[in-house]
């Protein structure tokens, strides 16, 4: 059984973090994450439990994984079972050493830090371990930046395989290594707990409250485990892992530093793990400071003081607005009312919020800015103001605009240009602040010549914005017109419709005539399919010959076969999973004609 290789299904997967159904995937006998049993364990569930795991005595010794239900096909008898040697493994402050003895290759596939440094036949392509064992993930967690970078990294490599750190998980931080990527994990810190007469809890380590009746026993041990098992599991359904998440950090310090280095780590990466377009329901719940390390808030931080450009009819006076709990903001009563006031379309409207900064009104209706909650008090803490401030700074200047009306109520004494401050105390819906933001529109619009823009006009501005966020470019849409009722607005060349704006996504539905001149522009992301067969599904791993690292998922795709374009998908899996991950990456969308 040593061939045999495990059954894998992605049923649900937020970012590094993955549900998968273990078994036929028409109907998984178990999921991930889960546990491995070891030597000494308690009796668990096999749904729960669905592996054991042993070691010999050897020097350096032998390991053996097996599965305990049949999840290997034919899915008629319970495999599969692996044996690896483990090598030697020295401390990862030794990380300059090659120890030489680096451990087994294939389907059961440990490594340390070490081998990561050292061992070239990691990059073999034909290496396609199905679990992956870190051994030496304990002393890796003491150097929280070591520990990120490795997961990081076997992830990229191995998107396909199971992960696993022995002695490293409780209940206490299970949903932290969940999101960093791990799939598997132990009892070896609870069966440490109860030796010491203490239970591990999803909030740590406690003694037993005895006037409830409780006991460090191994019910309690497991039914720990079995409950937050639940939550990791709902919450990848539910898109709330994050949440989750920043609960969990609170435990410990270390927690703290482990997600901010892997945030840090996944934000920077050139293989994104992120998203373009989510579900209508999805929410970016910003109500703790690890929130504002989030890598979706951090890249769109990025995106906002370095790549966005705002609309070239609107680049002479900016609006600086406070933003409101409803989105996308210009539903809200708040922003209706600063609507009424300002009568002048050509003024760029920005909004003021935290964590993600700066929020063009020309990008309200995309994720991030239409999906995040964040407690509305008007009060700013110091690493907000220091962010707002240096973003707006910086992005008056990239910019270049000559005047800005500033009715967000936070001051910007550094700014270059002339300010014109409209609450001067008030409240931002306040008569007197309302009637001045309105007087200074005027005034600054009068002054500069500046006269109001047609409604399409402005719609156009927002459509190509969301374009130059979504995509890679907005160059496919010269010469466009704008037809038809909201929201749903069409986007025609001539007669010809390319796109229409659709709110539940937050995005433009291309069409199939789009997908000729996208190609020609370079504007989304290229994936390139074997030859073999004839497309008449969705992408699947084996399927993919080239793919662009930095597909996001929502993000639509052209799909290419020997150099000619066949049709379109949408990614359900991101670029930093690919090309090696179990089920679908992109969900087939439109095919040209000539696709066979």
């Amino acid at each position: 059984m040593g061939d045999a290789f495990l059954g894998l299904s992605t049923v649900s997967r937020w970012r590094h973090a993955r549900l998968m159904g273990l078994g036929d995937r028409k109907c998984p006998v178990a999921y991930t994450p889960c546990l491995v049993s070891l030597d000494g364990d308690p009796e668990t569930a096999l749904e729960i439990a669905p592996f054991s795991c042993s070691q010999d005595d050897a020097i350096p010794a032998n390991m053996t994984f097996a599965a305990k239900l049949c999840l290997s096909p034919p899915f008629a008898e319970v495999a599969p079972k692996w044996e690896s040697a483990i090598g030697h493994v020295l401390p990862p402050s030794l990380d300059e050493a090659d120890v030489g003895e680096v451990g087994g290759y294939g389907a059961l596939l440990p490594v340390s830090w070490q081998r990561i440094c050292h061992d070239p036949e990691l990059q073999n392509p034909d290496l396609n371990p199905q679990v992956i064992v870190l051994s030496d993930a304990l002393q890796l967690a003491a150097r929280p930046s070591l520990l990120a970078e490795a997961l990081h990294t076997i992830r990229l490599r191995f998107p396909g395989a199971l992960l696993w750190t022995p002695g490293l998980a409780g209940p206490d931080n299970a949903a932290v290594l969940a999101w960093m990527g791990v799939d598997i994990f132990d009892l070896c810190r609870s069966r440490q707990a109860h030796s010491l007469g203490a239970i591990l809890t999803a909030e740590g380590a406690r003694m037993p409250e005895v006037t409830l009746g409780e006991e460090a026993d191994e019910v309690s041990m497991t039914s720990h485990w079995v409950s937050e098992l639940a939550n990791i599991r709902r919450a990848l359904r539910d898109g709330t892992l994050r949440d989750l998440v920043e609960k969990r950090v609170a435990n410990s310090p270390r927690l703290v530093e482990h997600l901010r280095y892997h945030d840090k780590i996944t934000a920077e990466s050139e293989h994104t793990f992120l998203e373009s377009v989510v579900p209508q329901y999805t929410r970016l719940q910003c109500n703790t400071f690890a929130s504002r390390s989030d890598p979706v808030v951090l890249d769109w931080i990025r995106f906002i003081a370095e790549d966005y450009r705002c609309p070239q009819q609107q680049n002479t006076v900016l609006i600086l607005l406070p933003c409101s709990a409803r989105k996308p903001y210009r539903s809200s009563r708040s922003h209706r009312r600063f609507l009424e006031h300002i009568r002048n379309s050509n003024p760029h409207q920005v909004m003021v919020t935290a964590p993600l900064g700066l929020v063009p009104r020309d990008l309200e209706r995309i994720w991030p800015a239409s999906h995040y909650d964040v407690p509305v008090t008007g009060d700013w803490d110091f690493d907000e103001l220091a962010r707002i401030e240096s973003m707006v700074d910086r992005f008056v200047t990239r910019q270049g605009y000559e005047v800005v009306i500033n009715h967000s109520g936070i001051e910007f004494p550094n700014l270059s240009v002339p300010i014109i401050d409209t609450r001067r105390g008030d409240s931002a819906t306040a008569p007197e602040a309302l009637q001045r933001l309105g007087a200074a529109v005027d005034e600054s619009c009068e002054k500069n010549g500046l006269r109001s823009h047609k409604r399409s006009t402005i719609l156009m501005a927002e459509f190509r914005s969301t374009a130059r966020r979504q995509m890679s470019n907005d160059e496919w849409m010269e010469g466009l017109r704008i037809v038809g009722r909201p929201p749903r607005h069409k986007l025609m060349l001539g007669e010809v419709q390319l796109a229409q704006w659709n709110p539940e996504r937050g995005a433009l539905s291309l069409t199939k005539s789009s997908l000729p001149i996208l190609h020609e522009h370079d504007s989304i992301p290229v994936v390139e399919i074997s030859h073999e067969g004839s497309w008449s599904g969705d992408i699947f791993s084996h399927m993919v010959v080239d793919y662009d690292p930095s597909i996001r998922v929502g993000a639509d795709l052209l799909v290419l076969r020997d150099g000619e374009l066949i049709g379109s998908a949408r990614a359900s899996t991101p670029g930093g999973a690919w090309p090696n991950s179990p089920g679908r990456l992109a969900r087939s969308h439109h095919r040209l004609p000539a696709a066979k």
